[in-house]
């Protein structure tokens, strides 16, 4: 194990943390608000250390498996502790696991919160819960390759490590030029959603903190009502499109900027997701129009936006579908699951995963029936590696037995079996808003110190899709 690398990549990851705080260092400048002095401190409280770090000398840069995972798992759960050093110094909470949980939630934007009321909060503290988000969407491993260039001799295992999905596509044949084209394209799709919601009438400050949202998938708001409070169809239509398209491969989305459309309708995974999309909205509207009174355009809107804001694990609200049917609720709990898809910024199980499993359970019933068949399991045209199969299988499990083990601990706190699975599924899913006592319109404050760290851990194994961090945590990785 080569211990030196890892921490000299922390003490970078401490350096970036603390620059990835002077935004909003300079809007409490600006606004003149008591969150300036807190955001100074913490500053310095990850700049000093962070410098220090990178100064140990480092003989050997040859970085294995072993480094990739730990540097991967670690860089999360340091920027997850420190970045909530000025949440606790400026006051906004008091507690290390309120400001652990909170900060946990915003890297693996997953948008649970442990704060009842948002609007209260300086512009400072608000922009940088949300702006974890943005750097936490496309990964802070991501961003950290495409800014420091001597990680290159690790660049192949720390993007494995963090980038969601079975497969780890490259757009570019060398990794370090596949994150900076990623991030490129990440901000554009950032500035553009920016752009259209002042269009539509949001005030700058709050476009920033919802593109933030929307385009990390995190679902963090400046209003306690989410986007529901500026009641604008516009509004609600441009997050739509923006949760939409940052739940699909940003692979897809750097072909189509090159001229290469054939690629978003060749791909298998985003005809899945986009077809879960329409055939969700239409049953969910459906049962909104006869059930609950809406108009047919409410209906189609609000099913709209929820069902996008769940699929792509973004959290946002318009309305409070916890009065929704049962039916309805349903099929959100079964979306929570599936997620986005691979290479997204959205969380879950992800759209290809549940493709895979499909296509192996439909070659185990072909080969009952003709044992002597070769079937092999294909995407489009491309033949599944059958160790790929395999490690979907797996992934599968574990998932589903990390969601029941959470599920049952979270029912010895006092929760009821519904709140307590529906906490589960949005944090392990990275959703954020569940049903029940941590509903569209309630929040996790009410967890015990215990819970809140079990939904953190399960935020963190969701964000880097368990065999990261399980593998850390394993006795033998570190002999």
């Amino acid at each position: 194990m080569n211990k030196n690398l890892i921490i000299r990549t922390l003490g970078l990851v401490l350096i970036c943390e603390a620059g990835a705080m002077l935004p909003s260092f300079f809007l409490s400048l600006y606004y003149k608000e008591p969150d300036m002095l807190p955001f100074l401190y913490s500053i310095l409280l990850l700049a000093v250390p962070g410098f220090l770090l990178t100064l140990i000398r480092v003989r050997n840069k040859d970085v294995g498996y072993r480094e990739g995972f730990a540097i991967a798992t670690m860089t999360w759960l340091v920027t997850a502790a420190c970045g909530g050093i000025p949440f606790l110094l400026s006051g906004t909470l008091t507690t290390f696991y309120d400001a652990f949980f909170e900060t946990m939630s915003g890297f693996t934007t997953t948008g649970a919160s442990v704060i009842p009321n948002v609007e209260i909060l300086p512009h400072g503290i608000l922009f940088w819960r949300s702006f974890t988000h943005f750097l936490g969407g496309m990964g802070t491993i991501v961003l950290i390759l495409a800014l420091i260039p001597s990680l290159k001799v690790a660049a192949m295992q720390l993007y494995k490590a963090e980038v969601p999905g079975p497969t780890k596509s490259k757009v570019l044949p060398r990794i370090l030029q596949t994150t900076r084209q990623l991030w490129k394209v990440y901000m554009l799709i950032t500035a553009t959603e920016v752009i259209l919601l002042v269009l539509a009438g949001m005030p700058l400050f709050d476009s920033f903190i919802h593109t933030f949202g929307s385009v990390g998938t995190g679902g963090f708001s400046c209003k306690n009502a989410s986007i529901g409070a500026y009641n604008s169809p516009a509004i609600e239509y441009i997050v739509i499109f923006f949760m939409s398209i940052c739940g699909m491969n940003f692979a897809l989305h750097y072909s189509i900027m090159r001229g290469n459309f054939k690629a978003l309708l060749k791909d298998p995974e985003t005809k899945l997701y986009l077809g879960i999309i329409a055939v969700s909205t239409a049953l969910i509207a459906l049962n909104a129009f006869n059930t609950l009174g809406y108009t047919p355009s409410e209906a189609f809107r609000s099913s709209f936006f929820t069902v996008s804001s769940i699929i792509t694990t973004t959290g946002y609200v318009t309305a409070d579908f916890d009065r929704w049917p049962d039916f309805s609720k349903i099929i959100l709990l079964l979306l929570m699951f599936v997620g986005g898809c691979a290479g997204s910024t959205g969380g879950a199980i992800k759209n290809v995963r549940f493709l895979i499993l499909f296509k192996s359970a439909a070659r185990q019933i072909l080969k009952l029936l003709h044992p002597q068949a070769v079937v092999p399991v294909r995407l489009g045209r491309q033949v599944v590696p059958d160790e790929v199969v395999e490690n979907v299988q797996t992934f599968f499990f574990l998932y589903m037995l990390i969601f029941g083990v959470s599920t049952l601990y979270i029912t010895t706190l006092g929760f009821d079996l519904v709140s307590a699975a529906y906490a589960v599924a949005a944090t392990l899913g990275n959703v954020g808003p569940g049903l029940g006592l941590v509903g569209p319109m309630t929040n996790y404050a009410i967890l015990p110190d215990s819970g809140k760290l079990l939904l953190s851990f399960c935020m963190l194994v969701g964000r880097l899709e368990i065999y990261t961090v399980l593998v850390v945590f394993s006795t033998r990785f570190w002999r």
